[in-house]
């Protein structure tokens, strides 16, 4: 794949005001994936559309207005549904055999950022050969079809309500919610309107926070990154569970009454349970390079493959595709149930958690008790510049001792930072003290010194 210059591996992201989060960038965005679009969409199946969904941030109405004037300019018709969650985007797509959805949305970033991504026609991500069109078209000079041919846009009334009977149906029919005390927490962010509605309708009692949007809040000191909010309103409300969602909705953490909050690895663990529990079937699980060992080593007791992708939900869904397996996700909470959705959701996940405490009728912290999550140290040190750390000798035999010293009691991490030059050092082990000694020894090496 070429090198990209406006994509990531989760559409464009930035600051409001960047070179690449602007309403003139987003006009030519929509104009250039508009027309790569109109290519690969069949004529006998009417009009090109595209669905434009976002979240709760300020900057989202301008984007919106952008994208569309620039997709109506390429002669696509466009679908609004308003603040709704990228899975829902995802849904509405396929639901509405359109030919992409859109959304406008930096999931779990401070308001003063957004983003814009794209789902295929599939609920999936682009093809990267579209992708790459798309930046081809980018930077040409902007056009117009004819006054007969420009794209008509349109509100979608009910974006919501469907969006809600579609988790809802991921839910067993002869099941409900009646007698669990729910506190949900939307983190002020996309399913702020959605969220409570799914778990109200099927029988729990729902206490909302996080829910009031104001175009500035979103994610600040709630949701999945913030739960210490959730924590103290389900124990303060003597509530059975909490839910916290990011900002999009597509990230999910649980919180049991007790307080004790459950991570993603956690938490796909009592799905994969609860469909063992009921004799279903589980070929495999996708996690990442920073999923617990504890969980790897659970699934081969279980007699389960595990297979572990990059860090990022995109990388997951692909292992998972190319292995035809039904389940995986990230330790943040990222969790995908392929058998009800094309993509990972906050929402349908804890769905699928309380389908498991239903039908077994046990509580969250029973599901779990057989996964033995090991204790984990990392350690960021500074990456000096031009290092080729994978093959510093010194840091390899550093490593291959912890590793001896491990076997198979723990594992050893070591990955360069994405974002700023630090390398991160990581041992997992049965005993919090073997994972201190472990990291020790990696921080011991000298990177200056080869």
């Amino acid at each position: 794949m070429s090198q990209r210059k406006y994509f990531g591996t989760d559409g464009i992201r930035g600051e409001v005001g960047s070179p690449t989060i602007n309403p003139e960038f987003a006009l030519r965005l929509g104009y250039a994936a508009g027309q790569v679009l109109a290519q690969h969409h069949n004529p006998a199946r009417g009009r090109p559309t595209v669905v434009i969904g976002k979240d709760t941030r300020i900057s989202g109405y301008m984007l919106e207005s952008a994208l569309e004037a620039g997709l109506s300019a390429a002669g696509i018709d466009v679908l609004l549904a308003g603040p709704v969650p990228t899975p829902a985007v995802a849904y509405l797509t396929r639901a509405l055999r359109l030919v992409a959805g859109i959304v406008i949305s930096a999931s779990h970033n401070p308001h003063q950022d957004n983003g814009i991504k794209f789902f295929s026609a599939d609920g999936m991500k682009l093809p990267d050969e579209v992708e790459e069109q798309i930046e081809a078209a980018i930077d040409r000079p902007l056009g117009c079809v004819g006054s007969g041919d420009l794209g008509r846009a349109r509100r979608i009334e009910d974006a919501a309500g469907r969006y809600i009977e579609f988790c809802k149906s991921s839910f067993p029919n002869e099941l409900d919610l009646s007698g669990f005390r729910i506190v949900v927490d939307a983190a002020h962010g996309a399913a702020y309107h959605i969220a409570p509605h799914v778990f109200r309708e099927l029988g729990a009692e729902v206490f909302a926070i996080g829910c009031q949007p104001d175009g500035f809040n979103i994610n600040e000191g709630v949701g999945a990154l913030h739960p210490e909010a959730l924590i103290e309103e389900v124990k303060g409300r003597k509530a059975d569970l909490g839910i916290a969602l990011d900002g999009d909705a597509d990230r999910l953490q649980m919180v049991d009454g007790a307080g004790r909050l459950y991570n993603g690895d956690e938490l796909l663990y009592a799905i994969v349970a609860g469909r063992l529990a009921q004799g279903g079937r589980v070929d495999g699980v996708v996690g990442t390079l920073m999923t617990n060992f504890g969980f790897e080593r659970k699934m081969a007791e279980l007699g389960i493959p595990f297979e572990r992708a990059k860090v990022g939900d995109r990388y997951v869904l692909e292992a998972m595709l190319q292995r035809g397996w039904k389940f995986g996700g990230e330790s943040s909470g990222h969790l995908i149930c392929l058998d009800y959705h094309s993509t990972g959701d906050g929402i349908i996940a804890a769905l699928q958690v309380l389908t498991a405490l239903v039908r077994s009728e046990r509580g969250l912290s029973d599901l779990v008790r057989d996964l033995k999550m090991f204790p984990q140290k990392m350690i960021n040190v500074p990456l000096p510049a031009g290092l080729q750390w994978q093959d510093h000798s010194g840091l390899l035999a550093a490593r291959t001792r912890v590793e001896e010293q491990l076997g198979d009691r723990g594992r050893v991490l070591i990955r360069a930072s994405g974002t700023e030059p630090k390398l991160r050092l990581m041992v997992e082990a049965e005993e919090a003290v073997l994972a201190e000694e472990g990291v020790r020894e990696l921080v011991a090496v000298d990177l200056t010194k080869q």
